[in-house]
């Protein structure tokens, strides 16, 4: 059984509880440079093996894997550190913040020959799964299209501080999500255009950075797709709309998947027409904390495929390239915003030698 570690106990709690309740991996160590933070974590979980020094986790021979959930700026130097110290990682998204540091954590993943794989958690939803499953199978036939959302009424992260600040951008925080859906169906994104705009509601809180954004993209192959993201206005009665959703339109069928309503429609190529949901049991795995906070069965799901590619030798998706090119999109996504014109995912990565 493979040994995992976690760095960062804010999300890092939800792996907590999916390397605990997992039979196909072993919880050893947490660490947290807020001591009060690794034992509040210790006494929640009955877990008391912690450490508030990194360097513990990588000196450490027993360790197979280590899980980092730290702020996004120190992503690359502890995906760095550990790789070096012989560890397979997981990395919470986005991957990286400075596609600067891309070319030598290539390098090193190669070099090292250890496995990095990037918690992009959306994708191990069981509706998102189940929509997964039956694209792969022709169920709908072709894609044409896809539109994926992520709608929230956040107007209460304005209260903190960190939110209005230059540094912080809900183009990164959530629509990060919604990309990466369309990047599981279209990965070769060549051009994005999009407009943004900071709300009243936004203005009035001081908010420095776009709240509400409609872009669209060009894959090579000429399809197109869209994505949306509102944070500071209210939202539809969940019956009637999800706070994230991704549909997709192909050749004799369309379907979609939902967040967090745990529901999935289907119109399949015999024209049947299907809405699924889940009951009590699957709701559980998936949401184990207050208010549906933290996505527990997500990161169940993932660190156990994780640990499958690693024992049966296969690549596990998303994969560093894949976490590479999400950024370079968010990254060509922001220019846009800026300069109100298109701009090439090839020219982003061209700046950093990728």
């Amino acid at each position: 059984m493979l040994k995992i570690a976690i760095l960062g106990l804010g999300e890092g709690r939800s792996t907590m509880s999916a390397a605990i309740e997992s039979s196909e991996l072993e919880l050893v160590k947490i660490c947290d440079t807020n001591e009060d933070l690794c034992k509040q974590r210790g006494k929640e979980f009955d877990f008391h093996s912690y450490t508030t020094n990194y360097d513990d986790l990588l000196n450490d021979k027993s360790i197979d894997i280590i899980a980092i959930y730290t702020p996004d700026h120190l992503h690359a130097q502890h995906v760095k550190q550990a790789l070096l110290a012989g560890k397979h990682v997981v990395c919470t998204k986005p991957f990286i913040d400075d596609l600067s540091d891309a070319k030598e954590l290539l390098e090193l993943s190669k070099t090292t020959g250890k496995k990095v794989f990037i918690g992009q958690s959306s994708r191990f939803f069981e509706p998102a799964k189940r929509q997964r499953a039956d694209y792969e199978a022709g169920l709908i036939g072709d894609l044409i299209t896809i539109e994926a959302q992520y709608h929230a009424d956040h107007r209460w992260f304005l209260k903190k501080e960190w939110s209005l600040l230059q540094s912080f951008k809900w183009l990164y925080g959530g629509l990060s999500h919604p990309v990466d859906f369309i990047r599981w169906y279209l990965p070769n994104i060549q051009e994005v255009m999009g407009y943004g705009m900071i709300s009243s509601n936004g203005a009035v809180a001081g908010l420095k950075n776009e709240d509400t954004m409609h872009f669209i993209f060009k894959a090579t192959d000429g399809r197109i797709a869209r994505v949306s993201g509102v944070y500071t206005s209210p939202t539809q009665p969940a019956q009637r709309d999800s706070g994230m959703s991704t549909i997709l339109r192909a050749t004799e069928g369309a379907s979609q998947a939902d967040y967090h309503e745990l529901r999935y429609a289907v119109t399949d190529k015999t024209g049947e027409e299907k809405v699924v949901t889940w009951g009590d049991s699957t709701i559980k795995y998936y949401f184990r904390f207050e208010g549906q906070s933290h996505h527990g069965g997500e990161y169940q799901n993932y660190l156990e495929y994780f640990v499958d590619s690693i024992e049966q030798n296969f690549e596990a998706y998303p994969n560093m390239e894949e976490g590479i090119g999400t950024v370079a999109l968010l990254q060509a996504m922001d220019k846009s915003l800026q300069t109100g014109l298109p701009v090439k995912i090839a020219d982003v990565l061209n700046e950093y030698g990728l």
